[in-house]
């Protein structure tokens, strides 16, 4: 490490936070293109590390696109490739090299030794971003859950010398290591957090429950990172969501109420964005949540129509999106950002997707259809029928208020007058109570 790195790490760590601006870290980003890959798709992946080191706090000052028929064992990009790269570390003083692909522990050891600097892959740089970003108790869990995950199988191994203390004559070694006991600690703190998101998975899923008992309809905004899903949350519903131009600004599942054009109400969730090859840490620790998507009657899939590879945004959110489940939830596709992108662009998403709606959620331009598309797309779900219920018969209004949305209630000399929502298949039970 030169004396002038060493000197910056420093200063980092007595830095104030107006100078941490200044000393943020210097990255180098390498890609690694394999026989099959697309070049300009490897392109595209290492211009969003780029962004994604941003978020992270990293500076990017250069980046290498390693052809390679296959990865190498020890250091992924091989020896003399490695040697190339340490040189570049060191002329342009880096901090941390990232990886646009996943490397093995020993790959990784391998790279940081000799590179004398931190090396990390693109699993970890995204895990890094939702350790910065959570701020719920249970998005700080499941990154913490994902987190521990990724490092457990980072430990060393054991090895023949290593052993624990034993009961008898010649099984009493050198008692634990210090991996050996992180590696336990991990393990307990693992079960410890699984069984908290258990039992806020069973809370969520209650919640879910009661809002089907009365029949209100849910849509789950979905996409990739930066495509302004907390924006049109905050259009449709004044949610007061925080809204950057960064990638995963906001990682919490926000729930909120909306009032449709005929009096309806449906429930809009809001949901982490997605990225190229998410890691699959992170999907099994943000299930619980994502579960809400799955969950959901209609997914408002929105794109970023100024994004240079919309449909490649396309694919990777619905790869996504069947890992979790939720392929089979209808789906309506809205390209965003309307007021940003060019004619010609968003006449060539239209032409591929002509049933998809054209928006803009931070002007509001093409709002108020996405609204009545929604209603629309939802109307199916439950009829709006008038009951008139004798005093005698409670065990309808019961019902009514079981099975479906008491929208009004009132009463007169004989009976109880209901306006309620009812699935279709609900209606029979209450057909001799129904009144014009």
């Amino acid at each position: 490490m030169t004396s002038d790195r060493a000197a910056r790490q420093r200063r980092r760590l007595t830095a104030t936070v107006t100078d941490l601006e200044a000393l943020r870290q210097r990255a180098l980003l390498v890609g690694v293109l394999l026989p099959g890959v697309d070049p300009s798709e490897a392109e595209r992946s290492l211009a969003e590390l780029a962004l994604l080191a941003d978020t992270a706090g990293s500076d990017p000052v250069a980046s290498e696109l390693v052809r390679r028929a296959a990865p190498d064992p020890a250091y992924f990009v091989g020896r003399g490739k490695a040697d190339e790269l340490a040189v570049l570390v060191a002329t342009e003083d880096v901090d941390v090299v990232i990886f646009d692909n996943d490397l093995t522990p020993a790959q990784q050891r391998n790279l940081q030794r000799r590179f004398e600097v931190d090396v990390v892959d693109r699993e970890a740089l995204i895990l890094d971003i939702f350790a910065q970003h959570a701020t719920s108790r249970e998005g700080m869990l499941q990154v913490e859950l994902a987190l521990l995950r990724y490092r457990l199988p980072r430990l060393r191994g054991l090895g023949r010398v290593l052993s624990q203390q034993g009961a008898g004559i010649g099984t009493r070694g050198p008692g634990e290591t210090k991996l050996e006991t992180d590696r336990r600690r991990i393990l307990r703190r693992i079960a410890h957090l699984e069984r908290e998101l258990k039992q806020l998975g069973r809370t969520r899923d209650t919640q879910r429950k009661a809002r089907r008992r009365r029949q209100v309809a849910q849509t789950a905004l979905v996409g990739y990172t930066n495509a302004g899903k907390s924006t049109l949350l905050n259009r449709l519903t004044d949610a007061g969501v925080l809204t950057e131009d960064r990638l995963f600004s906001t990682l919490d599942s926000t729930v909120r109420r909306m009032a449709l054009p005929d009096g309806r109400s449906v429930v809009v969730a809001d949901t982490v964005g997605f990225v190229r090859r998410l890691p699959h840490h992170l999907v099994e620790a943000f299930r619980s949540t994502l579960e809400d998507v799955a969950d959901s009657d209609l997914l408002v899939h929105l794109v970023d129509a100024t994004d240079p590879d919309p449909e490649g945004q396309i694919a990777a959110v619905r790869t996504v999106l069947a890992e979790i489940g939720a392929s089979r939830v209808p789906e309506l596709l809205v390209f965003n950002k309307a007021d940003a992108a060019s004619r010609s662009d968003l006449g060539r998403l239209m032409r591929l997707h002509p049933d998809a709606l054209v928006i803009s959620a931070r002007t509001g331009l093409g709002v108020p259809t996405l609204i009545e598309e929604i209603a629309d797309r939802l109307r199916p779900v439950t009829s709006l029928v008038h009951l008139e219920v004798p005093y005698e018969r409670g065990d309808v209004v019961a019902a009514a208020h079981r099975l479906g949305e008491v929208v009004v209630e009132k009463h007169d000399a004989t009976a109880t007058l209901l306006d309620v929502r009812l699935k279709a298949e609900d209606l029979p039970l209450f057909k001799d109570f129904v009144v014009a």
